[in-house]
């Protein structure tokens, strides 16, 4: 199972019944499987989701932007809980937890 740390040096995990969700449901997101791990990875910005959530965003040079939900259980474990591509205008009305250093 493949797993990423996230900004906070926690391993987050993406289970293969979470990436079928992803591409059950997100169907545009089929080809992006390493792109998700990688938006956690090597986010741009992460800013506040639903409860203990947070999103990872990965900005492309057009729009749309790619969002990872996941969530951090503990110190040492953490999980994807899904994925979209969203716009900007939605990002920026959002709490930022961490944003990348230019």
């Amino acid at each position: 199972m493949p797993t990423v740390r996230s900004v906070n040096s926690i391993p987050i995990r993406l289970t293969e019944e979470r990436w079928f969700h992803i591409v059950e449901n997100h169907n545009d997101l089929a080809g992006y499987y390493e792109d998700i791990l990688a938006a956690v990875e090597s986010s741009d910005m992460v800013v506040q989701g639903y409860g203990k959530a947070m999103i990872a965003l990965s900005r492309r040079n057009k729009e749309p932007c790619l969002a990872v939900v996941c969530k951090e259980l503990s110190t040492s474990d953490g999980f994807i809980i899904t994925a979209y591509f969203t716009s900007r205008a939605k990002i920026e009305k959002e709490a930022v937890i961490w944003q990348k250093q230019p």
